[in-house]
């Protein structure tokens, strides 16, 4: 049995991980662990973090003082996040990815054949989360936009709001746009706009289940690993 330390209990993907990880066969709980709830049974063999930046720098502590490998899952890192991350890798195995769905990774590799393909064309990435996410562009959004500009050699600019800019768009540049309403689990919507066509490509999700399902593979694939860091392209290989 993989002992499992749910941070981010109380919420709703903490809840949806809870649910599945007590339906399968090889994890036990033994720690839920949230904002004003530390309940830690016993020294687990991995972390699941589906919390908030605070949350996740502070279970990483814990992790890196009792040598214990993390899924991180949560997203909206500030730079001094990701290099504490960074350097918490050295010293336990970490396993990061802002979207633990198989199909969401495949997206990535798909939309880097596609920018080389259609590297005359103008992109836009579109996406739509419910009303409670705080972090705004998501992190899948962020990571289909790394994945197209590494095509570009990272020359690309991100732009999110175009309302103060009065000149023609640019063709050095990647729009990303947030929509924030009702209970959407999660769409995102890659456009490659040329000159009288368009070619779009969507992804969607209707249940949290993915990710939960996904965060599991990637605790089952962590426990087994050397330190450093991973992330979904490394589980898919």
């Amino acid at each position: 049995m993989i002992k499992l330390l749910i941070n981010g209990i109380n919420g709703k993907m903490g809840q949806e991980v809870l649910k599945l990880s007590e339906k399968a066969n090889d994890f036990e709980v033994v720690g839920k662990v949230d904002k004003n709830n530390k309940d830690i049974k016993e020294k687990p063999d991995v972390i699941i973090d589906f919390s908030t930046p605070e949350g996740t720098m502070e279970i990483l502590e814990y992790a890196t003082l009792n040598k214990v490998p993390i899924v991180i899952a949560t997203t909206g890192f500030n730079k001094d996040n990701i290099d504490y991350i960074e350097k918490c890798s050295n010293t336990i195995p970490v396993f990061k990815s802002s979207n633990m769905s198989y199909e969401v990774n495949v997206l990535c590799d798909i939309v880097k054949l596609l920018a080389q393909k259609l590297e005359y064309c103008d992109i836009e990435i579109v996406e739509t989360h419910h009303n409670q996410k705080k972090d705004s562009p998501s992190g899948t959004a962020l990571m289909l936009a790394d994945s197209i500009n590494s095509v570009f050699e990272d020359e690309l600019e991100y732009v999110y709001d175009r309302h103060t800019i009065k000149t023609a768009r640019s063709n050095k540049e990647i729009g990303i746009h947030s929509i924030r309403g009702g209970t959407e689990t999660g769409k995102h919507t890659i456009l490659f706009m040329g000159e009288n066509e368009t070619l779009e490509i969507t992804h969607s999700t209707s249940s949290r289940s993915v990710f939960a399902n996904g965060a599991l593979k990637a605790a089952r694939f962590i426990v087994k690993q050397k330190n450093g860091l991973y992330d979904m392209s490394d589980l898919i290989k």
